[in-house]
């Protein structure tokens, strides 16, 4: 589904588009695409075999990577939403930062099945957002985490 629209992502401007996991300018990256779902936030993603912790399973940075984009993501969106834009209206959308970050694993996640991120956005001050994600591995719920996301600052990025 994620494919088939335009995630936020899509929206980034070149400069602040390079995130390993979410940057499609990052040639080498996940390339993370997080999308509206109704009211909440969708991230699918097929990990590959070097993703791999032992044989059979995905290791745990990347399902630590998926839910902290996700939740910068998720955030970009629901601010955007905020100001009265989607993405694909032609305007920039807010960029944010990663606050803090928790993960709990649930269950180890299986290797060659889909990966479906589904985030529920909570706006905690004008320039926060906590983001409270669930990883699923097909119908099988492997890992939830917890983002705080912070607007990034004007000055990010900038020497």
């Amino acid at each position: 589904m994620v494919e088939k629209i335009r995630a936020i992502q899509d929206e980034y401007p070149e400069d602040f588009a390079w995130c390993y996991g979410c940057g499609r300018m990052n040639k080498d990256g996940h390339h993370f695409r997080t999308a509206w779902d109704g009211e909440q936030t969708v991230t699918i993603y097929e990990p590959k075999e070097e993703h791999i912790a032992i044989p059979g399973f995905v290791y745990g940075g990347l399902i630590g990577a998926l839910v902290d984009c996700h939740g910068t993501g998720s955030a970009s969106l629901a601010l955007h939403r905020k100001n009265g834009f989607e993405p694909g209206s032609g305007e920039t959308p807010p960029r944010f930062v990663t606050g803090s970050l928790h993960v709990d694993f649930l269950k180890p996640t299986p290797q060659n099945v889909t990966l479906k991120a589904v985030g529920k956005v909570e706006e905690i001050h004008p320039k926060k957002f906590k983001v409270i994600t669930e990883v699923f591995a097909g119908e099988e719920l492997c890992a939830r985490g917890e983002v705080l996301a912070v607007v990034m600052p004007n000055t990010f990025g900038k020497q």
